[in-house]
């Protein structure tokens, strides 16, 4: 195959999605980094809308993170696949994806967003990992206008970092209770589509060691924001997405860096 595209912010938790799908099956790819609001420009010239991540592949672009998914999926040995066959299972798994991708993946997005506005300096340095160097002096020049148009966009509000902290709480102990059985995963004996969507849109308040690009770790964190993310991690199910990192995302990670360092 050849080497696909992916058009990315670096930190953000819907691409960390589609790099965790490709490279669980070692599809390689090239990665495009761009920062908030420039994103939008190099989404659209590669046949995207205006969100990333999109997947540009000898087909055409792929734009939404759950597309390239199954886009991948449809591409890995049967053994491997994410999502079941049986039909029934499927739209159980699809749902479940379809859920996190709606409501934990914005909410959680929202209220770290809120939570990194006034730690400039920290959230520039993890931010902007790999962008071209005329976007990193734009932004740190821009900080306070972008801070603006990431607050008119997310639609942030007095008190909305409240309501999105018990939206948070209310989906993980959704999935805590689906777990409370027993079962390995959410649903069923393997690794599949849901657990790797919860896992990745929890990232943005477990902040999981194990990523595709550094995550600022609590002792760097204001003690307000490093409070929230030890919360989520001691919660059951945020200690069952940090050991869906560091078990099915941690050797892929290791290699991408060993690679690097070559």
């Amino acid at each position: 195959m050849d080497t696909l595209r992916l058009v990315t912010i670096p930190i953000s938790h819907y691409c960390e999605k589609a790099r965790w799908a490709l490279e669980r099956v070692d599809i390689p790819y090239h990665e495009e980094r761009h920062v908030q609001g420039i994103h939008q420009l190099y989404a659209r010239r590669a046949g995207g809308g205006i969100t990333v991540p999109v997947l540009v592949t000898p087909e055409g672009a792929i734009g939404e993170s759950q597309e390239i998914l199954e886009w991948v999926d449809a591409r890995t040995p049967v053994e491997q696949r994410l999502f079941p066959q049986e039909p029934d299972d499927r739209r159980e798994v699809e749902r479940l994806c379809r859920r996190f991708d709606e409501e934990l993946g914005p909410q959680g997005r929202r209220l770290m967003y809120v939570h990194m506005f006034t730690q400039r300096g920290l959230a520039l340095g993890f931010n902007n990992a790999g962008v071209p160097a005329w976007e990193d002096r734009v932004t740190r020049y821009g900080w306070p206008l972008i801070v603006r148009v990431i607050r008119r966009v997310l639609e942030v509000r007095p008190g909305i970092e409240i309501e999105d902290e018990a939206a948070v709480w209310g989906e993980f102990d959704h999935v805590a209770e689906l777990l409370a059985d027993g079962r390995p995963y959410l649903c069923g004996e393997r690794f599949g589509a849901a657990d790797l969507t919860f896992a990745a849109m929890s990232a943005a308040v477990i902040v999981p060691p194990v990523y595709g690009v550094a995550l600022p770790q609590p002792d760097a964190l204001a003690p307000s924001t490093a409070a929230l993310v030890e919360r989520a991690r001691e919660h059951p199910a945020g200690r069952y997405a940090l050991g869906l990192f560091t078990t099915h995302r941690r050797e892929r990670v290791l290699a991408a860096a060993g690679d690097a360092a070559v």
